[in-house]
């Protein structure tokens, strides 16, 4: 039997967000060895989209592709489904209803195509390249504009009966609490934890504490980074945005561990750019909230891809991870 070289083999990883869709050549170490971008927004249909992401990629496939093995291509989008290789329902996105995204792009390039949530694309990419290396039960939460999350358990990623499971950002964290700008829902985590939320909670304390060094910036202006630059400084009410919001996170992750008993709970995305400020409350609130079967044995820790490389390291991981 001959042995595979792995070092001839790349995959396509592509990361579709609301603006702007980045892609990237990756080869078995992780390694990024080109990449690019285009807007996801310009084009009014999905095929339209895929024409213009096949300019652009295509050049990169007849390169590299006389060299290596190009294995597939992997593709980490808002409500992707890994079952069926659809978007669907995706409400930042500019195309409508059930869209069959992993077909139309097999079709067009001729290679194997797989799709799944943006957060369990960044769970994979963690699986293989990150912090989650050799780990078999973990949880993923990625920490941007929204809350997203991807779940582990004995090596498999939790995908559901249909393929949509592990919304850990819209389980309900305090009942009856801050309405969800897109949802409607009430008391959601990403109305907490994400930097959306944090920008909320963080315009409440500015009215309430006109003292805060947040008064210094313009309303619209303030977000999760104002708040970190203010919290550096030494501003008491930014520290606690930073505490409230830990509280939050750390008591849902209680719940998330007692679920699934992972090894680890991995954070990524911009806010955890925040540190020890969201960090420390949220460990502490985690554990004050676990059961002690439970208690000090789960890791808390941040992710350790490049964030401007990890959409595209995660999406390239699906190609490998079956």
């Amino acid at each position: 039997m001959s042995l595979i070289d792995l070092s001839k083999h790349v995959a396509l990883g592509i990361d579709i967000g609301g603006t702007t869709t980045k892609f990237g050549v990756v080869n078995h170490r992780g390694e990024v060895l080109e990449k690019g971008n285009l807007s996801t927004d310009a084009y009014a249909t999905v095929e339209e989209f895929i024409d213009a992401l096949y300019e652009k990629v295509h050049p990169l496939i007849n390169s590299y592709g006389k060299e290596k093995n190009f294995d597939g291509i992997g593709v980490g989008a808002p409500n992707g489904n890994y079952y069926t290789g659809t978007i669907e329902q995706a409400p930042n996105l500019p195309w409508k209803g059930v869209i069959p995204f992993g077909k139309l792009m097999t079709e067009k390039f001729g290679l194997p195509t797989t799709i799944t949530n943006d957060a369990n694309a960044a769970a994979f990419g963690e699986m293989l390249f990150g912090a989650a290396r050799g780990m078999k039960d973990f949880i993923m939460i990625t920490l941007g504009t929204g809350v997203g999350s991807g779940i582990v358990s004995s090596g498999k990623l939790i995908y559901g009966h249909d393929g949509f499971a592990g919304e850990l950002g819209h389980t309900i964290v305090k009942p009856g609490g801050r309405k969800h700008w897109s949802t409607g829902s009430e008391g959601s985590l990403e109305a907490y934890a994400s930097a959306t939320g944090i920008a909320i909670t963080a315009k409440k304390m500015r009215a309430e504490f006109p003292e805060s060094m947040l008064s210094q910036f313009p309303e619209e202006s303030i977000n999760s980074k104002t708040v970190h630059e203010c919290a550096l400084k030494g501003d008491p009410i930014s520290i606690e945005v930073f505490r409230y919001t830990g509280q939050k996170l750390g008591e849902a992750l209680a719940n998330f561990v007692m679920f699934s008993s992972p090894e680890a709970i991995l954070l990524f995305g911009g806010v955890i750019k925040a540190g020890d400020f969201i960090l420390k409350p949220a460990k502490l609130h985690m554990e004050r909230n676990l059961l002690p079967i439970f208690r000090n044995k789960v890791k808390l820790v941040f992710s350790e891809l490049d964030e401007a490389d990890a959409a595209i390291l995660g999406a390239s991981a699906l190609v490998w991870e079956k």
